[in-house]
C-alpha cells in the first residue's frame, strides 16, 4: 500500500538527464506536484501513459502543478526514452530504489527481472502533504487521472 493521504510526503533529490547534463530533481517547495511512478522506460504501457500525460501537460500547468515521473531506470535511459517518444515530463531516476521504498510503491520482481516501481500516482500539496495516493492493481493499469486533477483542483 502506498503512503496514506494526509501523510507528509517523503522528500527526495534524484537525478535527471537534460541537455545541460545531470540535474537534481526535488519536490518543489510551495508548489503542488504530481508524482507518477512507473515500472520501466521503453515499455508499452509506460510509453502510452507518458505520451498521454505529455499531451495534457497544459491541464496540470493550469492547476499550478509540476509533474515528475520516477522510475528505477538510469537518467540516461530515461533521457533516450523521452527523446524517442517526445515525452515532455521531468523524469527522475531512482536507481537506488530509495524513493520507491519511501513511498511504499515497490513492485517486486517485475517479469522476473527485479524490483521496479509500481505504477502509482501521488498529488503532493504545496504544504508537502499527500492529497491523493493511488497504486494501480497491476503495472498494466493506469492511474485515475481525473481523480488526480480533482485532487489538484481542491
Amino acid at each position: 500500500m502506498p503512503i496514506a493521504v494526509g501523510s507528509t510526503a517523503p522528500t527526495f533529490t534524484l537525478k535527471s538527464k537534460t541537455a545541460d547534463g545531470l540535474v537534481d530533481v526535488s519536490l518543489a517547495a510551495g508548489k503542488p506536484t504530481v508524482l507518477l511512478f512507473f515500472p520501466l522506460a521503453f515499455t508499452g504501457v509506460c510509453t502510452d501513459e507518458f505520451c498521454d500525460v505529455t499531451a495534457g501537460l497544459a491541464a496540470y500547468a493550469d492547476l499550478g502543478a509540476e509533474v515528475i515521473g520516477i522510475s528505477v531506470d538510469s537518467p540516461f535511459a530515461q533521457e533516450a526514452w523521452a527523446k524517442a517518444n517526445n515525452i515532455g515530463i521531468t523524469l527522475a531516476s531512482d536507481l537506488n530504489k530509495e524513493v520507491i521504498k519511501a513511498y511504499d510503491v515497490v513492485f517486486p520482481m517485475l517479469a522476473g527481472v527485479g524490483d521496479t516501481a509500481a505504477r502509482a500516482a501521488f498529488v503532493i500539496g504545496s504544504d508537502g502533504v499527500v492529497k491523493y495516493a493511488e497504486q494501480t492493481a497491476t503495472p498494466k493499469d493506469l492511474p485515475d487521472f481525473e481523480a488526480v486533477k480533482a485532487a489538484l483542483a481542491s
